[in-house]
């Protein structure tokens, strides 16, 4: 951890210009550029908007709450750490050149990198704001909450990425395997489906030690359910920081096992 603090420190400037620099290259060449950030999101809730009101149980409500509206709230957090997750755990593959020619900190391009998907987050935020003030889900004090789940969705994935960038970075195979298993973790995840609504006990307390599960679950309560989730929840969060608290010891130790070969292996 003294390491990764060490390297981050005083080139916080420079890592949110890289990560200004990393979104404006993944659509360079495109006439609309960053924009296109927000089609493939907008263009997804659409179909899931336009199937589930029109076709599958059209009208239909979960959680007490349009299903539209339940899995809006879901996918936008969503969409963020399926990113996190794939362009995290390729980032320093993608960006080989800042490790053999400039022996750039290593743990700074992870950061980067999962910064430059914030972005994209912040601007989802404003249509989906936009969507529940318009619905009759206006601002409350419950929304106060909302930034310190954002911290923990970002740390959380943040530490999960020291592993999973480094491992990739030596393994294709690994790489592939977590392209392979997101669409499980999505419809493992809750994003679709309430996972409270679950009839087999022991099955809903699994889906509650989903971390995705959680951040999505507190994305919901702080906007529709109009709660705050650490109350209602006390035994989830302290689960989640348990899981934050492992992930972040496996970074660490795999992030050290492997950042000084990482130049030679690229």
């Amino acid at each position: 951890m003294f390491q990764i603090f060490k390297e981050h420190r005083h080139k916080w400037r420079q890592i949110l210009l890289l990560a200004q620099t990393e979104l404006r290259k993944t659509y360079k060449g495109a006439l609309l550029g960053i924009g296109w950030a927000l089609v493939k999101p907008l263009l997804t809730l659409f179909v899931y908007w336009f199937a589930f009101e029109f076709g599958i149980r059209a009208g239909g409500s979960t959680g007490g709450v349009s299903r539209f509206t339940f899995m809006l709230v879901g996918f936008v957090p969503w969409f963020f750490m399926s990113d996190a997750i794939l362009m995290g755990s390729k980032s320093i593959r993608a960006n080989k050149q800042y490790v053999v020619k400039m022996k750039f900190p290593v743990s700074t391009i992870v950061t980067f990198t999962l910064i430059s998907r914030l972005y994209v987050h912040f601007m989802l935020l404003v249509p989906m704001f936009a969507y529940l003030w318009l619905t009759g889900f206006p601002p409350t004090v419950y929304m106060l909450q909302l930034p310190i789940y954002m911290v923990l969705m970002f740390v959380f994935f943040e530490a999960l990425t020291w592993s999973t960038a480094t491992m990739s970075a030596f393994s294709m195979d690994f790489l592939n395997l977590v392209n392979s298993i997101m669409t499980c973790l999505f419809w493992l995840s809750g994003i679709l489906w309430d996972a409270s609504s679950m009839g087999i006990k022991w099955l809903k307390y699994l889906m509650y030690a989903n971390p995705i599960t959680y951040v999505v679950d507190s994305y919901r309560y702080s906007l529709i359910y109009n709660k705050w989730f650490f109350i209602e929840s006390p035994a989830r969060t302290a689960l989640f920081l348990a899981e934050l608290v492992a992930v972040s010891l496996l970074g660490m130790y795999n992030y050290k096992r492997l950042r000084k070969q990482l130049p030679d292996v690229l």
